[in-house]
């Protein structure tokens, strides 16, 4: 007997690989689709390149910041912008860079306008989340992410592909706080602000994604040499120094 509350078949599909609302929103609305399956795509390849043996020394990274609305990823905070910079080894690609705005469709509170300067006027035209997630992820592709204080942008990075995709990241993220515990375990503060002053990199906009995203690049780069200078010179052998911390 045909199932009266079985969706058709096209949606069937996509409804058994994400759920109702990305399927209602993939049978209206084709580009959303195409963004959908493009952002599973790159997760599903992304679990089987990773190679822990990468020198240090040709690691391709990208290191990037995101701005939210707060920092509730589950409690209906939202993603504002998007920034992202390329380094390989210990050579910051400086033409090598992403940047955007999306649209969080929430209102933003006036602290965080205030925090990173981006109004209500200037995500009103913005591409959607799910554009600018698919866009962020064509840029990083297959390289290993790098952020600090990245459990922030982990939690939102996810909510977001969970709610326009029903995928998990599957990217590795190497976190910059993590590095500074293992190299420097007697600081008091780790805090971006007080480990660019320590390392001598310039300050230049706080707050804002890509800016943030620079400033991140540079301090890897001189904790990497440092890394290096321990004699350590592959992923694996970084992440198993790293799980001690």
């Amino acid at each position: 007997m045909k199932d009266q509350n079985r969706p058709p078949t096209g949606m069937w599909s996509l409804y058994k690989m994400g759920g109702i609302t990305p399927a209602i929103n993939s049978v209206f609305n084709p580009q959303n689709a195409q963004q959908m399956a493009f952002l599973r795509q790159v997760m599903k390849r992304q679990r089987k390149d990773f190679i822990m043996e990468t020198p240090l020394s040709e690691v391709e990274v990208v290191v990037f910041d995101l701005e939210t609305t707060g920092f509730h990823a589950g409690g209906g905070d939202e993603i504002l912008s998007f920034g992202a910079i390329a380094v390989k080894g210990d050579e910051i690609r400086e033409e090598e860079t992403f940047y955007t705005l999306v649209n969080p469709e929430r209102s933003i509170p006036p602290n965080i306008e205030t925090l990173t300067g981006i109004t209500a006027d200037d995500v009103r035209e913005a591409p959607s989340v799910m554009d600018g997630l698919r866009r962020f992820f064509e840029f990083v592709d297959r390289r290993i992410l790098v952020a600090h204080a990245s459990a922030h942008d982990k939690q939102f990075l996810n909510a977001a592909l969970w709610r326009t995709s029903k995928v998990h990241m599957t990217h590795r993220v190497l976190d910059t706080i993590m590095i500074a515990k293992w190299l420097e375990p007697k600081r008091q503060d780790y805090s971006l602000d007080a480990l660019l002053e320590e390392h001598g990199i310039p300050v230049t906009v706080r707050h804002h994604a890509l800016e943030d995203s620079r400033m991140t690049a540079r301090l890897w780069v001189s904790f990497l040499r440092r890394v290096q200078d321990r004699n350590i010179h592959t992923l694996g052998e970084l992440y198993a120094y790293l799980s001690q911390t």
